[in-house]
């Protein structure tokens, strides 16, 4: 099977060891096992856990524990619907591998992670992309849906959205995500969400409505590395209907086996304190987005549709050069790290993340700004 180079994996690898102000960091500022502890107020109950855990493969579908929790994020869906995976980016992966064959038909949203649409295309589906417009406010339009489905004669097997969106930050509200799951629901697709960034609404409600509680064939996946800072966990999750989840465990059982126990115990505690981390999560991505937006305020060579949720923004920048040699540029002249809109398929922006610790990026942003006027003076 070959398949195209993931350009921001492969960006990330390249540059991230060797900054001095991420600026292109996704996750919400990492917690470390003792402040998650802390946290929790299970500090002592769950280091007697860690230590009497035997590393064996442990409960191969995830324990109850876990499941349980998760379930608890959604308004309809059962522990026995949960399949535990390695991270969101195993989720989605394996959520293709079994739906999508060779000349199916698929749809999905762009920009987005690089796998909504990368994978389907080197299993042999024929992949249309409904793209997402600044002038729109980065959201999906349903019509122009409606008109790639028409366009593949109504046979789509598969439409993959993200929300809250990674790179724009734009959130789908529930009016909107039930108009897609219409048009879905038209077609006879399976509606696959992303949601990895659900629970970082900045505003009102942290969680946005699962599509996994609004259609029948409607799919969310999650994680705990961008709403919970806890990436190292590696561990995500799949939820959607009992059929799905059939075909999920033969595709599965080649792919995972089963997650780290010390994961999935942790990632349980994390859950099971999921309000406290929320309380301390969406306060830095409020102070991060206060940062940004005086920064994009001040500054004439950027613009930006200010995002409602996750912890990524999508810049727009008016300087004559690319996206990556900008980014190359800026990183090795001011140790800033960003990441290039080609690595996403839209040159011309550049994805900047501002809920990672707040100091680095008021800093961070301080010296992108005077590198920016530097380089505008010597009309580069």
């Amino acid at each position: 099977m070959k398949i195209r180079d993931f350009g921001v994996e492969i960006w990330m690898n390249a540059y991230e060891t060797s900054c001095t102000y991420n600026l292109a960091e996704t996750c919400v500022q990492s917690l470390s096992v003792g402040e998650l502890l802390d946290l929790s107020g299970m500090g002592q109950r769950t280091l007697e856990e860690l230590l009497t855990t035997r590393l064996t493969y442990g409960e191969i579908e995830g324990s109850q524990r876990l499941r349980r929790a998760i379930a608890g994020l959604y308004e309809k869906q059962r522990p026995e619907d949960i399949t535990i995976t390695n991270g969101a980016i195993g989720a989605n992966a394996l959520t293709m591998l079994t739906l999508v064959e060779p000349g199916d038909r698929v749809i999905s949203v762009l920009p987005t992670y690089q796998q909504h649409y990368s994978i389907p295309e080197s299993i042999g589906a024929v992949v249309d992309i409904l793209p997402l417009r600044e002038e729109n406010g980065w959201l999906p339009d349903p019509e122009e849906l409606r008109g790639l489905i028409r366009k593949a004669g109504g046979r789509v097997k598969l439409i993959n959205i993200n929300n809250p969106n990674n790179p724009t930050g734009s959130v789908m509200e529930e009016p909107l995500l039930r108009q897609l799951v219409e048009i879905a629901r038209e077609a006879g697709a399976w509606l696959l969400c992303d949601e990895v960034y659900r629970g970082l609404c900045h505003q009102g409600e942290p969680y946005t409505v699962s599509v996994a509680d609004l259609y029948e064939k409607g799919i969310s996946t999650g994680s705990m590395s961008k709403t919970y800072s806890l990436a190292g966990l590696r561990l995500g999750w799949i939820t959607g209907p009992r059929e799905l989840w059939e075909m999920l465990s033969r595709q599965r059982d080649y792919h995972v086996i089963s997650v780290g126990r010390v994961d999935d115990l942790l990632a349980a505690v994390a859950l099971e304190s999921r309000e406290a981390i929320s309380r301390r999560n969406l306060a830095i991505c409020r102070e991060g987005g206060r940062l940004l937006e005086e920064f994009v305020t001040g500054q004439e060579h950027i613009s930006y549709v200010k995002p409602k949720g996750g912890t990524t923004a999508f810049l727009k920048y008016d300087l004559p050069m690319e996206s990556a040699e900008l980014c190359r540029r800026l990183q090795g002249e001011t140790g800033v790290m960003l990441l290039p809109g080609s690595a996403l398929d839209r040159e011309g922006y550049l994805r900047i993340g501002y809920c990672n610790d707040p100091a680095i990026t008021k800093t961070g942003l301080e010296i992108f700004g005077r590198w920016l006027d530097e380089q505008a003076t010597h009309k580069v």
